[in-house]
C-alpha cells in the first residue's frame, strides 16, 4: 500500500529537513488539491501529519483536517501532538479513520497501551523513530530526535502487542526528508521478527527503485511525501510499481 503524506504548517503543505521547523520548505499547492489527486491515482490511505498542533494541542487545524479526513475513498490517518485521550476523541469525532501516535507512546506507553484496548488496533497507529547505534541497537529518540528515551524499539513493540497493536509507521531518523533511500534492511528485519505488524515505511523514498527496494522486507505499507511533492515521480507511476493490493496478493500466491 502506497500512503501519501501531508504536513501542514498554517494551513500549507510543508516539508521539514529532519523534524526541523527552522528547515522548512512550503509548496504552493492546497491540501485539499493534493488528496483531490492523489485519489483520482488511486490511493487508498493517506496521512496527515498536523504540525502546528504538534508543537501546541491547543493550536490544531480542526477546520482545515474536518475538510481532509471525511474521504468516501480513502482511510485517513492523522497524527500532530496526540497527548490526551480527549485529543484521540476529538480526531476520531472528527471524522479521522486513525489516530498516529508518536513521543508518548515512548514517554507514557501504559496510557497508550489503554487507549489501543479501548479504541482498538485498528484506530491506533504508533510513530516510531529510530535511530540505529553503532551497535545496531534500534533507539527511539524523544524531543526532536534530540533526547535519548533509553527505551529499544524491541522492547517497546513486545509490550504494544498484548494490547492489540497493528498499525506502526516506523522511520529511520537518519533517512527522513533525504532523498536518499530507506533502510531497507531494518523494515526486513522488522517485518520477519514482527509479522502480525503492520509495518509503514517511512523517510528516504526519493525514486522508483526506493519503493521497489522495500517490496521483497514485508512492509505492508509505504509513505511517500517529499519524493511526490517535488516530482520524484507520479503517484501513477508508484502504484503500476507496487498497486494497492500488492502484499494481499503475494501474500495469497504463496
Amino acid at each position: 500500500m502506497l500512503i501519501p503524506a501531508i504536513d501542514l504548517i498554517n494551513g500549507e503543505v510543508v516539508r521539514l529537513y529532519q523534524g526541523d521547523y527552522e528547515q522548512k520548505t512550503s509548496y504552493q499547492t492546497s491540501a485539499a488539491e493534493r488528496q483531490a489527486s492523489y485519489a483520482q491515482a488511486g490511493a487508498k490511505v493517506m496521512h496527515f501529519v498536523d504540525l502546528d498542533g504538534a508543537k501546541d494541542s491547543t493550536k490544531r487545524q480542526l477546520t482545515l483536517l474536518k475538510t481532509l479526513v471525511n474521504h468516501s475513498s480513502m482511510i485517513i490517518q492523522v497524527g500532530g501532538g496526540v497527548r490526551s485521550k480527549q485529543d484521540v476523541d476529538d480526531l476520531l469525532a472528527l471524522g479521522a479513520d486513525r489516530v498516529v501516535i508518536g513521543s508518548l507512546a515512548i514517554k507514557e506507553p501504559q496510557l497508550v497501551r489503554e487507549w489501543l484496548v479501548e479504541f482498538g488496533g485498528e484506530k491506533i497507529v504508533l510513530a516510531l523513530d529510530v535511530k540505529i547505534d553503532e551497535q545496531g541497537n534500534k533507539t527511539l529518540p524523544t524531543h526532536g530526535w534530540i533526547k535519548d528515551s533509553g527505551v529499544n524499539l524491541e522492547e517497546l513493540l513486545d509490550d504494544y502487542l498484548a494490547a492489540g497493536l497493528i498499525h506502526v509507521l516506523c522511520t529511520d531518523i537518519s533517512k527522513d526528508g533525504t532523498l536518499s533511500g530507506s533502510n531497507v534492511g531494518m523494515y526486513s528485519e522488522l517485518c520477519s521478527q514482527y509479522p502480525s505488524i503492520q509495518w509503514q515505511a517511512s523517510g528516504g523514498i526519493g525514486s522508483l527503485a526506493d519503493i521497489e527496494a522495500l517490496k521483497p522486507t514485508g512492509v505492508s505499507g509505504v509513505i511517500l511525501g517529499r519524493s511526490l511533492l517535488e516530482g520524484k515521480f507520479t503517484l501513477d507511476e508508484a502504484l503500476a510499481l507496487w498497486p494497492n493490493d500488492f502484499k494481499s496478493a503475494t501474500q495469497g500466491a504463496q
